[in-house]
């Protein structure tokens, strides 16, 4: 089943607000301050991201900033997954978001290999 592109957009604008609740949640450690910096950054990046290659100029265009969203979701995770084995929040409060976190970098992944694939057959 196809999706909407404003149904993606939706849900990483949904994953944002996710990400800042989670941030600030964290303590005010130097480890929490820290990854809520970066967390932040990165968790809030690929909703735009998304909306900037839906009015890509190219579908080489298109693609690379696909890229990009997917490297600040990665990146997310990863820091996601340091809120967990840093013991800073809970585990029931942050698995659901690392959930999320995967199944976005999915997502837009097979976007980007149907994407890639797309551009392959449209060379002479």
């Amino acid at each position: 089943m196809a999706r909407k592109p404003e149904e993606l957009e939706d849900r990483l604008l949904d994953f944002a607000a996710r990400v800042g609740k989670v941030v600030d949640a964290l303590p005010n450690t130097r480890l929490g301050r820290h990854v809520a910096g970066q967390l932040v950054r990165s968790g809030t990046s690929p909703a735009p991201n998304y909306a900037e290659a839906c009015a890509a100029e190219s579908k080489r265009d298109f693609t690379h900033k696909l890229g990009i969203a997917l490297k600040e979701l990665r990146e997310s995770r990863t820091w996601i997954k340091l809120i967990l084995k840093a013991d800073l929040l809970p585990e029931p409060r942050i698995s659901p978001l690392l959930d999320e976190t995967r199944q976005l970098c999915s997502i837009i992944g097979k976007s980007i290999v149907t994407a890639k694939g797309n551009q392959q057959k449209d060379r002479p």
